[in-house]
């Protein structure tokens, strides 16, 4: 089968695209065939070893996929050969083929087309922990998303609107932010074009925010940390602009709000029960409609450089998904 290879941690221009021998289901496991792949931030990281996890080499990317399940392990009485699924493999996901545990296995609901079911999980689910897991995010209270027309902020946009938020989304173009409010957010800020704290001490009456979604980092991430309301909470989620702030922590003794961090990969592993139960929340409000991915643009898997990139520079609205 053909594959996306990372050979040493290096720039994404440096990515294989080489056969690979095809898996082989074995007890508890089951192969799917391929049809979409999300393309998420931290694939670029993972490759050039900026991520948290390091694989040994040689190594597929991708961690998100829609398929086809084509051979089943032992042990697997719930599935079924020929079943659309949702698969999160960690990696090797962007390739023709990928094995993946039976228990990371979700049917898709007919009414998801592969591309949306493929960028779904990161990117939603992600939101989805982190405003309800560690923010516990109230009807009626503030939300600020930082990257707010990238996939995962459109999922916290999204999902905050329907947990009762007033959404305040935050990014760097009007297109950005027109996406933004197709989305559901209620208030916008153009941060090239205004102070982001003035901005928001205007736009909360002086109030603050009470929870942050921050997956930009650098000054955006050093605003908001002297935006927040009594009682906030500051979910940091990811580091978009390359810069990892360090956080000053009288900010939170003096204005008594709480910095959470939020890793979903961890969260399934310690959490299995709680992920399950959001996943089928989220695939419920997507059939209702509630929540929807943005595909920005679905491109062949060989040209998984280019995908990758786009995500890195920042310049996708929405998610990227590759297509074998």
């Amino acid at each position: 089968m053909k594959a996306i290879v990372c050979e040493e941690f290096a720039p994404v221009e440096q990515l294989k695209y080489k056969d690979v021998a095809d898996p082989v289901a074995i007890k508890g496991h089951v192969v799917v065939d391929v049809k979409a792949c999300g393309v998420n931030f931290p694939d670029g990281l993972l490759v050039q070893g900026l991520y948290q996890m390091k694989p040994p080499f040689p190594f597929v990317p991708g961690n998100e996929v829609a398929g086809v399940i084509s051979e089943i392990g032992e042990g697997v009485p719930h599935l079924r050969v020929g079943m659309r699924v949702i698969a999160m493999c960690m990696l090797g996901g962007y390739a023709e083929k990928v094995l993946c545990p039976a228990s990371h296995i979700m049917p898709i609901p007919d009414e998801i087309p592969d591309e949306e079911a493929a960028a779904l999980v990161t990117a939603h689910a992600t939101a989805h922990h982190a405003l309800k897991q560690r923010a516990q995010i109230q009807p009626g209270e503030t939300l600020l998303v930082t990257g707010a027309a990238g996939g995962t902020g459109l999922a916290a946009v999204q999902i905050g609107k329907e947990m009762g938020a007033t959404v305040i989304a935050v990014c760097s173009t009007q297109e950005k932010l027109d996406m933004a409010k197709a989305n559901g957010a209620d208030i916008l800020i153009n941060y090239t074009e205004t102070d982001l704290k003035t901005a928001i001490k205007n736009v909360t009456d002086g109030k603050g925010v009470d929870v942050v979604y921050e997956c930009v980092g650098g000054d955006t991430f050093h605003a908001c940390s002297r935006s927040m309301a009594w009682n906030g909470r500051l979910l940091v989620v990811g580091f978009a602009g390359g810069t990892i702030p360090e956080f000053p922590v009288n900010l939170a003794l003096v204005k008594g709000y709480s910095v959470m961090g939020v890793f979903w990969g961890s969260f399934t592993q310690h959490q299995p029960k709680d992920f399950a139960t959001n996943m089928k929340e989220l695939l419920l409000w997507y059939v209702q409609g509630k929540v929807k991915v943005v595909v920005d643009e679905v491109v062949p898997l060989e040209n998984a450089k280019d995908a990758l990139n786009k995500v890195m520079n920042r310049e996708v609205k929405g998610k990227m998904t590759l297509r074998p």
